[in-house]
């Protein structure tokens, strides 16, 4: 009864399903598993990981730069917007500075002008005072022919009246003591 018992045991223990069985078709399709599941692991690293990696490689190095760029934009700007303050800072008395200019060269135009004007004035008056000059000349040179003219007619009368060349010098020279000798000298 033992060995019927002994070999029921063991011929029960022989049929009934073991529970983790090692054997070496076990152990070979495990170690065929995971080889593939590390071949899968290095081409899909090679594959899919290695081009994700290096797009995000990319895209953090593309990031930094911009960051880069943006700071010294800002650095940039913030000099530009200080240089610009200092300018407006400035302009009021760049301002001042021209308009002040402004009102010296004007004034310089004006008393240009006012003087140019005056020397015009002095010159007119200068042409006129000669104009007047010779008119006044032109007018003591009518005067002298209109007394020629009468002192002529004078003498004819006198001729036609028959009187010697005594009375008629006396008469030329009382008529131009009439008119007088300044007239007839200048």
């Amino acid at each position: 009864m033992n060995t019927l018992a002994t070999g029921l045991v063991l011929a029960s223990a022989e049929m009934a399903p073991r529970l983790f069985d090692l054997d070496l078709q076990l152990i070979a399709d495990s170690a065929l598993m995971i080889i593939a599941v590390i071949a899968l692991f290095l081409i899909a690293s090679n594959l899919l990981f290695n081009p994700v990696r290096n797009m995000m490689q990319n895209r953090q190095d593309r990031i930094k730069n911009e960051l880069d760029s943006a700071a010294a934009d800002m650095e940039n700007a913030r000099a530009l917007k200080e240089e610009y303050e200092a300018k407006l800072k400035d302009i009021d008395k760049e301002a001042e500075t021209i308009l002040s200019e402004a009102r010296k060269k004007a004034l310089a135009n004006e008393n240009k002008i006012v003087a140019d004007a005056k020397e015009e004035a002095a010159r007119i008056i200068e042409r006129a005072n000669v104009e007047a000059e010779l008119e006044k000349k032109k007018a003591a040179d009518d005067v002298k022919r209109e007394m020629v003219v009468l002192a002529s007619m004078l003498a004819g009368k006198v001729v036609n009246a028959a009187i010697d060349t005594t009375v008629q010098d006396s008469l030329i020279e009382e008529t131009l003591k009439e008119i007088g000798e300044g007239t007839w000298l200048s």
